[in-house]
């Protein structure tokens, strides 16, 4: 009995073990309403390295978004975000590269874009992991 314990605890925690593993994945996957995936800020600039038709989504607010942002970002603060789909963003389908400063607003953006039905939505945190380039606003 303490065999048949065994091998179905070592069973369960290999199986739990080896789905977590998609998490962190760049590839598409297929998308529930609410859900949307995290990856790192590595992972997120070989995305934006390999893909095409992606929107960075700053969620910061326009007064940090003109002192330094990834470039090519777009700025909408995750305060404006509701339940209405912003209009800066019309195609549900399209890969949205979301984040903030520690990464915060950036989940919570995230996870509101997801559950208006947004599919491809990826949060990578915040900018203080962030070792790429940016960009200023100067006037």
């Amino acid at each position: 009995m303490k065999r048949f314990f065994l091998m179905t605890t070592l069973t369960m925690m290999l199986l739990s073990a080896g789905g977590c593993g998609g998490v962190h994945s760049s590839a598409p996957q297929p998308s529930v309403k609410g859900s949307y995936r995290h990856v790192s800020p590595e992972e997120a600039q070989k995305i934006m390295n390999t893909e095409t038709g992606y929107i960075i989504l700053d969620v910061r607010t326009p007064k940090e978004y003109d002192e330094g942002h990834v470039p090519g970002a777009i700025c909408i603060p995750n305060e404006t975000i509701d339940k209405t789909p912003p209009a800066l963003l019309p195609d549900k389908q399209q890969l949205i590269l979301v984040y903030c400063r520690s990464g915060q607003r950036s989940a919570a953006a995230a996870k509101k874009l997801a559950d208006m039905g947004y599919t491809n939505v990826v949060d990578f945190g915040g900018l203080i992991d962030w070792h790429g380039e940016l960009t200023t606003n100067d006037p």
